[in-house]
C-alpha cells in the first residue's frame, strides 16, 4: 500500500502537484508545527557545530523573521546563524538585477567570520544560493536548499503566477531562464537537496538532481523550515553525519 501522502505526488517533472496537494499545504503545515513541538526536545540535542557562518536565504515573500525557529537552533547547535537582511524576497527587486545586494551580503558575513559561509535556501532562497555558490565560490563553503526547484521548468510548480507577480519578472524571460540554468549547473562546493515528493507548491522530482545529495522527506511546502526532519537533516548536513535516502 502507498503512503497516504505519496498519494499526493506528481506523477513527473513536467507537471505541477495537483488540486489535492495544493489543499493539504494549510493542514500540513499546522501538522509541521505540531510536530515541531514534539520533536523539540530532539532537535536541542542534534549534533554540535563548529562555529562557522551559515546564512539561511528566504523563500519567496518570506523574510527573515519566518525562519526565527531555524535560527534560533542553529545557534544552539553552535553556528554563528545570519539573516540576510534584506527585507522580503521579491526576486530581482530585493536582491538586484545582477544579484549586486546579496552578494555583498554572503562578502559582509565572510569578511565578519574571516571564512567563507554556508548557504541555508528555502525555495527561491536555494535557488539564489546555487546561483551565488556558482558565482562566487570562493564565498562559500556548501550550500543546503530545502523544497527549491532549481532542477526544472517553473511551470512545474504551483507558485510561477506568484512569481511573476512579486518580482516584475516573466518565467520566460531570458534572464529568469539563464538564472534557472545557473542554478541546475554542477557547483564546486558541497551541495545538498533536501526534497519532499508530495510538496502541494513545486514538484519535489525538481528539486534535487545529481549534481547535488538529496534528502528526501515528507513535508508540506507552507513551513517546511519547521518540519523536524528537515531542521534534523540541515544539522545532520552541516556536521557531516546526513545519508542520502
Amino acid at each position: 500500500m502507498p503512503r497516504p501522502m505519496n498519494l499526493l505526488a506528481a506523477r513527473s517533472a513536467d507537471m505541477p502537484p495537483n488540486k489535492l496537494a495544493m489543499a493539504a499545504e494549510c493542514p500540513r503545515a499546522v501538522r509541521n508545527g505540531l510536530a515541531l513541538l514534539l520533536a523539540w526536545p530532539q532537535l536541542k540535542a542534534a549534533p554540535r557545530g563548529d562555529g562557522r557562518p551559515v546564512l539561511v536565504l528566504p523563500g519567496i515573500v518570506d523574510s527573515d523573521g519566518a525562519y526565527f525557529v531555524m535560527h534560533r537552533l542553529l545557534r544552539r547547535w553552535g553556528y554563528r546563524a545570519y539573516g540576510w537582511g534584506l527585507g522580503a524576497n521579491l526576486g530581482v527587486r530585493t536582491i538586484g538585477r545582477d544579484a549586486e545586494h546579496l552578494v555583498a551580503r554572503i562578502e559582509a558575513i565572510a569578511a565578519e567570520a574571516g571564512e567563507p559561509v554556508t548557504l541555508v535556501g528555502i525555495s527561491l532562497g536555494g535557488i539564489m544560493g546555487r546561483v551565488m555558490a556558482r558565482r562566487r565560490p570562493e564565498l562559500v563553503r556548501e550550500v543546503i536548499t530545502i523544497s527549491s526547484p532549481y532542477a526544472g521548468p517553473p511551470t512545474s510548480t504551483n507558485v510561477w503566477r506568484l512569481f511573476e507577480l512579486l518580482t516584475g519578472e516573466k518565467i520566460t524571460d531570458e534572464s529568469v531562464t539563464a538564472f534557472q540554468q545557473e542554478a541546475a549547473s554542477p557547483l564546486a562546493v558541497p551541495a545538498t537537496a533536501i526534497w519532499s515528493r508530495s510538496d502541494g507548491m513545486v514538484n519535489g522530482l525538481i528539486c534535487r538532481n545529481e549534481h547535488a545529495r538529496g534528502i528526501e522527506i515528507e513535508s508540506s511546502h507552507f513551513w517546511v523550515q519547521m518540519h523536524p526532519d528537515v531542521l534534523m537533516a540541515v544539522a545532520e548536513t552541516l556536521a557531516g553525519q546526513a545519508t542520502t535516502h
